[in-house]
């Protein structure tokens, strides 16, 4: 660069001497210094900026990539001398030797040799005695704690995979409903620590084909639990603005389901008994004489299988309101409202049901499932209706009678045979709780439809604030 400057007519020296002629010729005539301030050029602070201009230059030149890392390589087996794929269980294995020990010591496998223990291990003989070779495994140092570790790793993260709980939080409209058919439920079904239980010695030690004082005791308070089942039913959020017929026919087919699913939840296993809403309580043998015949054990066998969903009242009540309002029922007018009213429902049902087990999904699917069995029941005690007509020395309650019955029950008891008389109106004891209402229109309707009087007292039950009342003899 000096030599450049000699022949401009100018020494090293003239370089800082911004103020020279000679300088300001060497930034004309050479583009090496284009962009330099001259006010920079001064002691070793230019001779410092020049050499920082030019190793930025350089840096600009496109360098050649880095050659990639050289591949990692272990030391060889340490119990075969194969090519090792890394440590495993503490030393330097291949996969076929660390898959060895590791089945080997999970299963809890036991080798025999067949030589002297002391056999030869290499690639070429590993796999000819596996005792000397799980021995050979054990003095290069492989670890047996360190398999049931990594096992017990891989089983908690699997599981912590699978079970993995969720947030479940119901809206403000859901909380309102759960809140509503909670409220229905307790009020119309007193839990059973609320209960004063006492009981009866009545044939309590073996089976008769009916106890007639139990069977009296056991109508007059299923002929209660299905007024409050009724009850319960018009408290449910929109169950009133089905129509009545609707509403008549989603009582009549699942009161014996939500009735079964009640008296099922009273059940105590260590005594084996079932407690009733007065607080009279059975044991199987007086629920078999009582009325329930063949149907006992079935009942009893639903309630065991209840047990291990430790349903509160909550879940009960939801699930009864999910067997009501279930839009496959025959006959209906508007299944489709009440497919829609029973929408919400079954997603309260399954919020709450999560939100209280949250490590077990579960027990939602489990309890509708319950719907299913409950049908079943219900099916077999219509059957047990028609032999237990034969059984008893009077009528049928007409409440329980429509409840347990098929229309077509009862057809051949019918048929050639008068129709009992229409009952008769009456206005003066209008309030009596012994007395049921009526509309006049659906009295009709009812009576022609149906054609026998238990279905008059459903439709009494129903809409009581529009009826007059009737006594019935």
């Amino acid at each position: 660069m000096f030599d450049c400057m000699e022949a401009l007519g100018m020494g090293p020296r003239q370089l800082y001497d911004v103020s020279s002629r000679g300088a300001c010729m060497l930034r004309k005539a050479s583009p090496f210094f284009a962009g330099l301030d001259p006010f920079a050029w001064t002691g070793s602070a230019s001779v410092q900026s020049v050499e920082t201009q030019s190793t930025s230059s350089e840096e600009m030149v496109p360098s050649s990539p880095s050659p990639p890392p050289p591949p990692r390589v272990y030391k060889p087996c340490f119990v075969c001398q194969d090519k090792s794929s890394g440590y495993h269980y503490g030393v330097s294995s291949c996969e076929g030797c660390k898959g060895f020990f590791r089945r080997s010591i999970q299963k809890n496998m036991v080798y025999t040799c067949h030589r002297d223990k002391n056999c030869q291990i290499n690639k070429v003989t590993r796999n000819r005695c596996q005792y000397c070779r799980l021995q050979k495994c054990f003095e290069v140092g492989m670890s047996k704690e360190a398999v049931r570790n990594d096992r017990n790793k891989k089983k908690k993260d699997v599981k912590e995979e699978l079970v993995l709980p969720e947030s479940y939080e119901l809206s403000g409209e859901l909380e309102e409903l759960v809140n509503k058919v909670s409220k229905a439920h307790q009020e119309t079904f007193p839990s059973l620590g609320q209960l004063g239980k006492y009981t009866t010695n009545s044939s309590s030690d073996h089976r008769v084909q009916l106890d007639l004082g139990l069977w009296d005791k056991f109508s007059e308070l299923s002929t209660k639990c299905i007024i409050k089942i009724v009850e319960f039913a018009k408290r449910l959020p929109g169950f009133t603005t089905l129509t009545i017929a609707d509403q008549i026919t989603l009582l009549k087919s699942a009161c014996l389901d939500i009735l079964m699913l009640r008296i099922c939840t009273r059940y105590t296993p260590e005594q084996d008994t079932m407690t009733f809403s007065d607080g009279l309580t059975l044991n199987r043998t007086q629920m078999h004489n009582a009325g329930f015949g063949p149907l006992t054990d079935l009942v009893f066998a639903f309630a065991g299988q209840l047990l291990p969903l430790e349903m509160d009242d909550t879940e009960t009540g939801l699930l009864s309101a999910i067997c009501l309002i279930c839009g496959d029922r025959m006959d209906l007018e508007e299944p489709q409202k009440v497919d829609k009213l029973q929408e919400p429902l079954l997603e309260a049902l399954k919020i709450y049901a999560r939100r209280r087990r949250p490590n077990k999904p579960h027990m939602f699917p489990r309890m509708l499932m319950k719907i299913t069995d409950l049908r079943g029941i219900s099916t077999k005690g219509a059957e047990r209706a028609i032999t237990l007509k034969m059984e008893i020395p009077g009528p049928m309650p007409p409440l329980i009678r429509e409840m347990l019955e098929n229309p077509e029950a009862f057809e051949d008891q019918t048929e050639g045979s008068e129709s009992p008389p229409p009952p008769r109106y009456s206005e003066e004891k209008k309030g009596n709780q012994n007395w049921l209402g009526l509309p006049y229109q659906l009295h009709m309707l009812s009576w022609g439809f149906f054609g026998h009087f238990g279905s008059l007292r459903m439709s009494m039950i129903i809409n009581p604030e529009h009826y007059c009342y009737v006594a019935v003899t």
